[in-house]
């Protein structure tokens, strides 16, 4: 059977597939990623992971596969195929594609960032099939996005597109690791909302699953953080608006876990700061934490039909 290799690696755990030309996950397969044991081990360890995959294709379906998409976080080069640089995996200028392509004895290989793989599989199969434009953001330890159109994701001229995490949306507030003050990721992150819980409840180990439950029961401590933080997100979702007029919102990561704790007053609250701008749908994310990994198998399948037609 004709497959490729889907590979999302993370900054603590990697997620594979073998996927068909449908999209079926034909094989699953999960692995530690190491980090702790430095960037060589971790490339070291993608390679490994690659081969037995390949491996895998070759005993299942009697031919290896036809290409492989590799998803990987941090700066991404995609036109060249080179991760650029990823803090929480200590790496830099590492030629990924070509040294997986070795490996995968000559096998094409396309090589995408995380966040805007996770959208692409998002925005064509998940929850924003259908819209020919859509922002996908993922709440998680920071915040990134992913801008998609007409079923393809916008890099950007530098492959830096789709950063809102690092709009200021809070001048002259929080410090950020990006340099500037009053970042939205400092203020809307599922990691800020664990922060600012923590030091409302007054209990260290609590975080942002938590300050749901507590706002659930009506705690107006953990009203008073989840409001700053709606409010936070929902001005930093006016100006992608206003900017990129997406026809949907996805959002995903750990704090749209809260569900409509999360979703009915962030809803109202971007609804309540456009003006003239035409409000888009704002959905959760639909794909979990496997959209990482078949935006890597729509990657590798989008590799494959470029050649065809190229």
């Amino acid at each position: 059977m004709r497959h490729v290799i889907a590979l999302d690696v993370g900054g603590t755990g990697m997620k594979a597939a073998l996927v068909g030309p449908d999209g079926d996950l034909l094989y699953e397969a999960r692995r530690e990623t190491g980090r702790e044991r430095g960037p060589d081990a971790v490339v070291a360890s993608i390679l490994d992971f690659a081969a037995d995959l390949r491996a895998q294709g070759l005993h299942r379906f009697g031919e290896q596969a036809a290409a492989a998409g590799v998803a990987v976080p941090g700066i991404v080069n995609t036109e060249k195929g080179v991760a650029v640089y990823a803090a929480n995996l200590g790496w830099s200028d590492v030629p990924l594609r070509d040294m997986l392509a070795e490996r995968l004895g000559g096998t094409p290989v396309a090589l995408g960032h995380d966040v805007r793989t996770g959208g692409l599989a998002e925005g064509r199969i998940g929850a924003g099939h259908g819209a020919d434009r859509f922002l996908f953001m993922p709440l998680g330890t920071g915040i990134a996005g992913a801008i998609g159109i007409n079923g393809v994701i916008e890099p950007g001229a530098h492959g830096c597109a789709g950063e809102i995490g690092h709009v200021v949306v809070r001048p002259g507030g929080v410090p950020c690791g990006c340099g500037q003050r009053g970042c939205l990721e400092r203020l809307a992150s599922a990691s800020a909302v664990s922060l600012a819980w923590a030091a409302a409840s007054g209990d260290p180990e609590a975080d942002a699953a938590d300050c749901a439950k507590a706002v659930e029961a009506g705690d107006p401590r953990a009203v008073a953080v989840w409001q700053e933080a709606v409010d936070a997100l929902a001005d930093g979702l006016v100006m992608a608006v206003t900017l990129l007029d997406p026809r949907t919102l996805i959002i995903g990561g750990g704090l749209a876990e809260a569900g409509e704790t999360l979703f009915a007053p962030l809803r109202a609250a971007v609804e309540e700061r456009v003006t003239f701008q035409k409000l888009p749908t704002i959905v959760p994310a639909a794909l979990g934490d496997t959209a990482g990994c078949l935006g890597a198998g729509l990657l590798a399948w989008d590799l494959l039909a470029t050649e065809v037609s190229g």
